[in-house]
């Protein structure tokens, strides 16, 4: 009789990390994907290969998961870069294409492993100053946070559900307002598939992995894979090891970069752009939510993965629904989905009064879309940042 009550209690108390992961990995999906989808497009994904970056992100995050958390016994929830992402959708394709993106790809991986493997680097990278860092990926942000804006002028009808739906959302449930917003997104679409007389064909339902070979040019290593590099790095690896940090849990740094770098570079060729430590999906497995045991919340990490497995299985669908959309639509729910990034990045970019003409600076020129020697805005708005900083940061205080 006490060996059934304890099996009962060690029953229930799994339920809760398992839903936690679940949730996590339910919440991580269906508020950003919309942006990855549009940051491959932007840099010369076709929806095949866009369908099959999103494919092998949820399966490389989730092999690195399930991994970490058993070899560490700590909730070690991975996710995809969505500031990546962002930053990838304001860069216009290079030439050579989306076999070009693929190769920056890699090297922005290759970057995560070396940085895992030698602290250096880390270090190095850590100074920048973060207002720069921040103020450039608030710049490349900004353009998809005026979709909405621009889409509610041209297709109010399409565009209001959504945006009521968000702001409800917000508003009752912040944590669902991105994936209700998706939701109604959804009927939107199916309304007009209806009208339309439009259908998804069987065939397009089905995951397919599409490989490309990388190709390399200077343009993408400086253009797409530093900046992407430093933006995961700034707003997703670093905030994330903070974020377990204050739950109570000492990221294993090596380990894990190194994990999240060796899935960038295994999902590359089939158009993964960037896995890496989670920050908002770690504090929903790992905090309380995920159960009053710290020591059993890594089952949450586990079922956030598995989870992830399932949500792979349904990508192929994601981006037919994308396919059929109307114009703006699915725009719309990216730049709803990041305005919390934006929000975030600005306030961090202008918060310290010291420092903030070169964090403008930097925004401006991200925000710009500017091109140069085929070099893409958030680069240079790095460089143009850095140069303000090193000059005036030497005059007093």
């Amino acid at each position: 009789m006490e060996r059934e009550m304890t099996d009962d209690g060690d029953r229930a108390d799994l339920r809760q990390p398992i839903s936690a992961g679940v949730i996590a990995a339910l919440v991580g999906s269906t508020s950003s994907f919309a942006v990855v989808l549009t940051g491959l497009s932007a840099v010369g994904a076709t929806g095949r290969q866009a369908a099959s970056g999103l494919l092998v992100l949820c399966l490389a995050q989730a092999a690195g998961m399930i991994w970490l958390s058993a070899r560490y016994r700590i909730p070690l929830v991975l996710a995809w870069s969505t500031p990546g992402a962002a930053l990838l959708a304001g860069t216009e394709a290079l030439d050579g294409g989306w076999a070009v993106a693929v190769g920056a790809f890699l090297v922005a991986g290759a970057a995560y492993v070396v940085t895992g493997l030698w602290p250096a680097l880390g270090r190095l990278i850590a100074r920048i100053p973060a207002p720069i860092a921040q103020a450039m990926l608030a710049g490349v942000v900004l353009e998809l946070c005026l979709e909405p804006v621009t889409a509610l002028r041209d297709d109010p009808g399409a565009i209001l559900p959504i945006a009521v739906v968000w702001l409800l959302g917000i508003r009752f449930a912040p944590r669902w307002a991105v994936p209700a917003a998706f939701l109604a997104a959804g009927v939107v679409i199916g309304v007009d598939m209806v009208r339309q007389g439009t259908s998804i064909p069987a065939s397009s339902l089905v995951p397919h992995l599409s490989f490309t070979t990388p190709e390399w040019s200077w343009a993408a290593m400086v253009g797409i894979a530093l900046p992407l590099y430093i933006v995961t790095m700034a707003s997703q690896n670093v905030p994330g090891v903070a974020i377990m940090k204050s739950l109570g849990y000492d990221v294993p740094w090596r380990g894990t970069i190194v994990t999240a770098g060796v899935a960038t570079v295994a999902g590359a060729p089939a158009g993964g752009h960037s896995v890496n430590l989670a920050a908002i999906s770690a504090a929903l497995a790992a905090g309380p939510p995920a159960g009053p045991d710290p020591r059993r919340r890594w089952v949450a990490a586990q079922s956030a993965g598995w989870t992830y497995v399932v949500i792979a299985a349904a990508s192929a669908a994601l981006v037919a629904l994308v396919a059929v959309a109307p114009a703006g639509v699915i725009a719309t729910v990216a730049g709803l989905a990041l305005l919390g990034t934006l929000a975030d990045a600005l306030e961090g970019a202008v918060s310290e009064r010291r420092g903030r003409e070169a964090a403008v600076i930097t925004f401006l020129v991200a925000a710009s879309g500017i091109t140069a020697l085929g070099i893409g805005s958030a680069f240079w708005a790095l460089v143009a940042g850095l140069v303000v900083h090193l000059v005036l940061d030497r005059r007093p205080a």
